[in-house]
């Protein structure tokens, strides 16, 4: 009779700001049967290194990092290292953070609140090909999915001249006057992070000041002025 090969770990990369989260999550990954923790980041931007360096199966990301965010980290990540994927682990099950991260390429989404076994159920689902996500946010995706779709005017299909989406949503909130710390906290990421998108939108439009900024996103489209 053959034996059936023993099946290997699958190897996992933490990204976490906080310390004593970080560790604690590494600490309960390495109790879990199939789950090997081979990496931990504090930032986005770690995060990215150690998957090119390590190779792991699966990042557990959370989402609210300085310099660079789970968002930006996962959307670098599916794009440079597809067979790495990410499973979100966050505080918050809100909109502002589900979706973005969805988009970015997160194949798994859970809340800090879930269970040893959880995990494991959403590492394994995301590496056999399916969703990892928590019943909860199962949910909230249906219910999203199911609401009608706002009367509004049609967007442009992608950002012009190259810029991310999230550039260009920095770019909006500047034609709408938000400072740099504002727009920080309406993203949940870093002034640093703001920065950087706004010296790359910069550099790819030819911009050289925030005045210039908003005339070009008033006559790309991607604001309108207010009905008089």
């Amino acid at each position: 009779m053959t034996e059936e090969p023993v099946k290997r770990p699958a190897r996992v990369v933490v990204a976490d700001d906080q310390t004593v989260v970080r560790e604690g999550i590494v600490m309960l990954l390495g109790l879990l049967p199939g789950i090997e923790v081979v990496g931990a980041a504090g930032d986005g931007d770690e995060a990215v290194r150690l998957v090119a360096e390590l190779a792991p199966d699966v990042v557990l990301m959370d989402l609210r990092m300085p310099r660079c965010d789970g968002v930006e980290a996962t959307r670098q990540i599916r794009a440079g290292y597809p067979g790495t994927q990410v499973v979100v682990l966050t505080t918050f099950a809100d909109d502002a953070s589900l979706f973005p991260a969805l988009r970015a390429g997160a194949r798994g989404y859970l809340t800090k609140d879930a269970g040893g076994d959880e995990i494991v159920r959403a590492v394994e689902s995301v590496l056999s090909g399916d969703a990892g996500l928590s019943p909860s946010i199962q949910r909230r995706l249906l219910e999203r999915l199911s609401e009608p779709e706002p009367q509004s005017a049609s967007e442009p299909a992608e950002p012009p001249d190259g810029l991310t989406a999230r550039e260009a949503e920095v770019l909006v909130l500047i034609a709408e006057g938000l400072t740099n710390q504002e727009i920080a906290r309406a993203l949940h990421v870093s002034t640093a992070t703001v920065k950087t998108h706004i010296n790359n939108l910069f550099a790819k439009t030819g911009l050289k000041d925030r005045a210039q900024a908003v005339r070009y996103a008033y006559g790309k489209g991607l604001v309108r002025p207010p009905a008089s």
